[in-house]
């Protein structure tokens, strides 16, 4: 005799939410602080410096009067900004090699896991800590015309050294220390790249014989294209809107042939009385800002696609 028995029938009933159901209101929800922010801190922001870049305001009358592109045109007669916009590019340009090269490097040697690359790791963030304007008066005080250094050249006999006397030394100077101020940004963010290389790549290049020199060309830098990337953008940006550190160190001068365009734009908003002036200028730093960095991200995303083919 045989006995069979019948599987059961499982029956599944898909519940279909429509749309406005909770889900919707709770993702809502969740946006809404966020969605603010962004609105309040930099589209209003934004729009609003969009209104008075074509009007004639000195900050305090009541009423601007509107100008039009006329802040525009005379943005392209004025030598002052001309000058600062070389300023900025050239700090900009050398500030976003050195960040990434030293970052890059100092990665490099303390990327492991041992006390005394923590204690480095820390010793070279810690200038990042400190606030550009503390930064600023500290190395003024080393390197101005009675700071520290000069006093020791003068105690043997040497000449003042014009660190921030003479424009080329006090560009030169502005760069360097708005490098090592904050190459330890850089070092951080190598640091995570290097560790998402795949250990076992570089075993394999060492074991076929490859250098160290070959490893990282070849094994260790393709791999960091996409961090590579980050720290250029993120050094091109900051750098192109440097202030602070240009208040403490060197005031523009000597003589405005340190001005940057960011600093030039509170000079004329504040210290000269024209909003609308500055705010011209402020978006067109805005722009050129944007510009750039979508250029350089576009150039190298290809950079490393061409590398990975």
């Amino acid at each position: 005799m045989t006995l069979t028995q019948e599987a059961p029938v499982v029956t599944t009933t898909v519940v279909r939410r429509k749309p406005g159901s909770r889900d919707g209101w709770a993702t809502a929800i969740m946006v809404a602080p966020a969605t603010v922010l962004y609105t309040v801190m930099l589209i209003i922001p934004v729009g609003l410096a969009l209104y008075l870049s074509l009007t004639d305001w000195d900050g305090f009358s009541a009423n601007p009067a509107f100008v039009g592109a006329a802040n525009y045109v005379n943005l392209l007669d004025d030598p002052e900004l001309r000058r600062a916009a070389l300023v900025t590019l050239l700090v900009a340009a050398a500030g976003t090699a050195g960040l990434n090269l030293l970052g890059l490097g100092f990665a490099l040697l303390v990327n492991g896991v041992s006390r005394a690359n923590t204690f480095f790791r820390i010793v070279l963030f810690y200038p990042h800590v400190l606030s550009a304007l503390v930064v600023g008066f500290l190395w003024s005080a080393i390197l101005g015309t009675s700071g520290a250094v000069n006093n020791l050249v003068t105690t043997w006999g040497g000449e003042v050294l014009p660190f921030l006397s003479d424009p080329t030394w006090a560009t030169i100077t502005m760069i360097a220390v708005l490098v090592w101020a904050g190459f330890g940004v850089n070092v951080v963010l190598y640091l995570a790249g290097l560790q998402a290389v795949p250990h076992s790549l570089i075993e394999a290049a060492r074991i076929d014989g490859a250098t160290r020199w070959q490893v990282f060309r070849n094994v260790t830098l393709p791999a960091l294209g996409p961090s590579v990337t980050v720290n250029i953008v993120l050094s091109l940006v900051t750098l192109l809107k440097t202030y602070d550190l240009v208040v403490s160190l060197t005031a523009g001068g000597p003589a405005g042939q340190t001005q940057t365009v960011a600093y030039l734009i509170l000079w004329n908003s504040f210290h000269d009385a024209r909003l609308g002036f500055g705010s011209a200028q402020s978006v067109l730093l805005m722009l050129v800002t944007a510009a750039l960095a979508f250029v350089v991200t576009r150039l190298r995303r290809r950079g490393e696609l061409a590398v990975h083919q």
